[in-house]
């Protein structure tokens, strides 16, 4: 290989290795910190938030009672604690415990066979002769036959629990009453960060007087669980090979 032709396939490498390298100065530039925890920001504010629209039943006139104390639609005489406006906080209790297993197989077997000849063809079967190459019969001018063999295993086998509470914030009054909640909870131990995100749709008479409920009264929920830091970037391969993962076929 000639200079300038490796200096040329230099030059065409170096905005290559310079691309994992642009994703790596922060890292770099926090060597021995501990992972920087995210500042508390409105949910609203966020890119990409949108409101929840859902179907509403049709609404119902509020009626008042002059001289009364207690006010129709309200669910205690006195004040309810529970969240019940935009703002109010609740704690959610986050009981994940799934198991799944499953085995499947599958077998399938085919065999066919197909044989055709001119041993007796109307008595033209020796005129057939001077047609055919030497050595070839009539009697076996066809002779086809298929072998074909399926076999399919499967097995999946999952397991996986998370307990753990976290609070939420109230987002959003939908217009039948719930409650759009949304909560983030970040624990840093050491070099890694934890985060837990919760989100959805609840219902206020789900809501315990404890100011509780649990994460399978949600609807529409989301809920994850990740992290960051040094545990978590040693278990993400490279940048390049999730490149080629991606590009090659094969």
């Amino acid at each position: 290989m000639s200079r300038n032709l490796a200096s040329r396939i230099g030059l065409m490498a170096l905005p290559l290795m310079a691309l994992p390298a642009c994703g790596s100065l922060d890292r770099l530039a926090n060597i021995g910190k501990a992972p920087a925890l995210s500042a508390i920001e409105n949910p609203v504010a966020q890119p990409g938030y949108r409101p929840v629209s859902m179907p509403m039943p049709a609404p119902k006139p509020i009626s008042y009672q002059a001289n009364s104390l207690w006010r129709p639609g309200s669910r205690a005489f006195f004040k309810d604690q529970r969240a019940q406006v935009v703002g109010d906080l609740l704690t959610v209790r986050v009981r994940i415990t799934d198991k799944a297993n499953i085995d499947n197989s599958t077998q399938r077997s085919r065999q066919n066979g197909e044989n055709l000849g001119a041993k007796g063809f109307f008595g033209y079967e020796n005129a057939l002769d001077r047609y055919l190459p030497d050595g070839a019969k009539t009697t076996g001018l066809v002779d086809l036959t298929s072998d074909a063999n399926s076999k399919g295993a499967g097995s999946v086998k999952r397991s996986e629990q998370v307990v753990t509470d976290v609070a939420a914030v109230v987002t959003q009054v939908l217009p039948n009453g719930n409650l759009v909640i949304e909560g983030k909870q970040e624990v840093r131990v050491n070099f890694e960060v934890r985060e837990l995100i919760v989100a959805g749709v609840v219902r206020p008479e789900d809501i315990e007087a404890g100011n509780q409920i649990d994460s399978t009264k949600i609807a529409q929920a989301r809920i994850a669980y990740g992290g960051r830091g040094q545990i978590t970037d040693v278990q993400q391969p490279r940048y390049g090979q999730q490149v080629l993962d991606v590009l090659l076929p094969f």
